[in-house]
């Protein structure tokens, strides 16, 4: 799952193509981890989320204090930054579970209709204007994730819907940041969110060793191998999200927004060469139609923001 973007800096657009490009083929690589942790190792989703955030968090700390010293780990809104990295921490965990039973390109296709609830929540609570272009935009976009989720459900039931949940609170986890705004640099934001991200995680593994939920109970990898992609899971979300943020800053929000979209085919890729999972063609109908719908969205902002700005 990719980041939230900050306010660009001095704009290279090639580069922060380049950069968003590379980093969206990666990122789908740390839920492949999560998965492979689930199928071969043993490993309860819980644990593996635990596991990210918290080698996310060990491996920045050089980085961040290298750049940045004693002022990354000094926030102006501590707690609302913690209370960003328990969200993505539960969004993570929601995640995790559903690649753990749902094909990698399945759950992505699914999660996608993020940019849909974000654009829904803006609209219903800080008023932004969305005209009815995108209001369709947004229900087609939502037919299409019912494409991809129909079959889904009847061979995995309930947990074909973990995707939807993720999505809606990584939506608010975005939504929150602007809540918080300026204030934090975007290195800060990004220690502070792992450190909420693991604390969320300790709070569940210990409830889930009470009350024996498998998917939240502690385990630890069968293989040294385990331990080695545990380590690279947490270094991909830490790094390739940093990344992200770079890119970002080189180049305008509405330009990079399509690389999203990048996801689903690493995703499908390794979903294929690992796991053997390919999807069907009315999951490829409902796939093009959540992929069409989105840059339909990004595509209208876009010229609302140009009309904006003549006006």
């Amino acid at each position: 799952m990719s980041t939230a973007p900050v306010a660009p800096e001095k704009q290279n657009t090639l580069q922060g193509m380049t950069i968003m490009a590379s980093s969206m083929i990666m990122l789908p690589m740390m839920d492949a981890i999560a998965k492979y942790m689930a199928s071969f190792e043993g490993m309860s989703p819980g644990q593996v989320t635990f596991y990210r955030f918290f080698f996310q968090l060990v491996c920045m700390l050089p980085l961040l204090a290298t750049v940045s010293g004693r002022a990354a780990f000094s926030a102006k809104r501590p707690w609302l930054n913690l209370l960003r990295g328990a969200l993505h921490g539960a969004a993570s965990l929601l995640f995790f579970a559903a690649v753990k039973y749902m094909p990698l390109a399945d759950v992505f296709a699914i999660y996608f209709v993020e940019p849909f609830m974000l654009t829904a929540l803006s609209a219903l609570f800080l008023g932004d204007k969305v005209g009815w272009r995108r209001w369709l935009a947004i229900a087609i976009g939502f037919g299409g994730a019912m494409i991809v989720i129909q079959p889904s459900f009847e061979i995995f039931g309930l947990k074909a819907l973990l995707p939807v949940a993720c999505a809606f609170l990584y939506a608010v986890y975005l939504f929150m940041n602007r809540a918080v705004g300026e204030a934090d640099s975007p290195l800060t934001m990004q220690i502070m969110a792992g450190a909420g991200g693991t604390l969320f995680m300790t709070l569940a593994l210990i409830a889930g060793a009470w009350s024996g939920v498998g998917d939240f109970e502690p385990s630890l990898p069968a293989s040294s191998l385990g331990l080695v992609l545990l380590l690279i899971l947490g270094s991909i979300s830490g790094y390739v999200h940093m990344l992200v943020v770079r890119a970002f800053r080189l180049a305008p929000l509405s330009l990079l927004a399509p690389f999203q979209y990048f996801e689903i085919i690493s995703a499908t890729i390794l979903g294929y060469a690992i796991f053997g999972d390919f999807p069907n063609l009315s999951k490829w109908i409902g796939i093009a139609i959540i992929v069409s719908s989105g840059l339909f969205i990004i595509w209208r902002e876009r010229v609302q923001s140009r009309s904006a700005k003549s006006a």
